[in-house]
């Protein structure tokens, strides 16, 4: 079996505003493997990025882990000091922010920003230093690597900004890579390019990646194992062949259904009834009971247990207990 690189155990994570607390992260639970790619997605507002953030230790100032672990290696990254986290961040972990645009700084060259996040993790100078940005540029697809570094990132396309961004995040040859949302606002064209990108370099340098999106559509081909969140929580996780194709939560179902397919043209899209929940005032239930066109009495006072569907796949939803105990009525001797 592979080695578990990281694990996030029971982590909470809340944002105090004027409104009351908000609670992001509500108990999240994961293991990522050595060269596994791990993807989690969800809406807007689910706790994905808080979820990468919070690995990282780079929230606002108003928000906080409360409690939970982050092991890496073995080691709880939540206690370490301030100094053992800036080791960490690039060197062990690193993270490929949405907005190329607005991550990198609009005052300096490509050359300055990338050499700086060499120096900070290696013991690199001069030419040596000159050489590896070159290397990252070259090995990310990037075209004419000595006159990219001298532009600034306002000179280059939607797509070569993501591209330096991924250079940035691979320089110290990282074990884990977070890539949060990285084909946002791109074209499908980029998107595709990016996404196979990732997947090549992961491929190559054997690191384990988190891929952090709103789309299941994005990662079908791209991931080992799916984690799907709703208000802070795990709805539902597995392989992607059982999310995609063995689905057990009403809002895993959901966001299926609001993925165009592409072999039957004519089918309508389906949009998830309601608006997102008020993390500020969370159900007694379950998270998603107040959308769920199935949702039963309990789930709007008891909160699902997970349930083993199989070894490689597991959900969230009362659904599968009332199906399971009407299986058990139909079969008393299925026990």
């Amino acid at each position: 079996m592979k080695e578990i690189l990281l694990r996030v155990d029971d982590l909470h994570t809340t944002f105090k505003t004027d409104k009351g607390e908000v609670q992001a992260v509500n108990g999240l639970s994961f293991d990522l493997h050595a060269g596994e790619i791990l993807g989690i997605v969800g809406e807007s507002g689910s706790g994905k990025s808080v979820t990468a953030y919070s690995i990282m230790q780079i929230l606002a100032d108003n928000g906080s882990v409360k409690s939970g672990k982050v092991l890496y290696k073995g080691q709880n990254i939540l206690e370490y000091s301030a100094d053992e986290m800036r080791k960490f961040r690039g060197k062990c972990c690193s993270i490929i922010f949405q907005d190329p645009m607005t991550s990198l700084n609009p005052v300096f060259t490509i050359g300055n920003q990338l050499k700086e996040a060499i120096k900070l993790h290696a013991d690199k100078k001069g030419k040596e230093l000159h050489a590896r940005a070159i290397e990252m540029l070259e090995l990310v697809g990037i075209n004419e690597p000595e006159r990219r570094l001298k532009q600034y990132p306002f000179e280059l396309s939607g797509g070569m900004r993501q591209r330096v961004m991924i250079a940035m995040a691979l320089a110290c040859e990282p074990d884990v890579l977070i890539a949060d949302e990285p084909t946002t606002a791109l074209d499908v064209t980029i998107q595709a390019q990016i996404l196979e990108e990732i997947q090549k370099l992961q491929k190559k340098m054997g690191m384990a990646v988190i891929l952090v999106t709103h789309d299941l559509g994005v990662i079908a081909n791209m991931c080992d194992d799916i984690i799907v969140m709703y208000g802070g929580k795990v709805c539902e996780r597995g392989t992607a062949d059982e999310i995609f194709y063995n689905s057990k939560h009403e809002y895993t179902k959901g966001l299926l259904k609001s993925i165009p397919n592409t072999t039957n043209m004519n089918q309508k899209l389906e949009p998830i009834a309601g608006t997102p929940i008020n993390l500020l005032n969370l159900p007694n239930g379950c998270s998603f009971c107040t959308r769920c066109k199935n949702a039963m009495k309990i789930c709007l006072t008891e909160p699902p247990e997970e349930l083993f569907i199989n070894d490689n796949h597991i959900a969230s939803c009362w659904m599968n207990v009332k199906e399971a105990l009407e299986e058990m009525s139909e079969n008393p001797e299925v026990q």
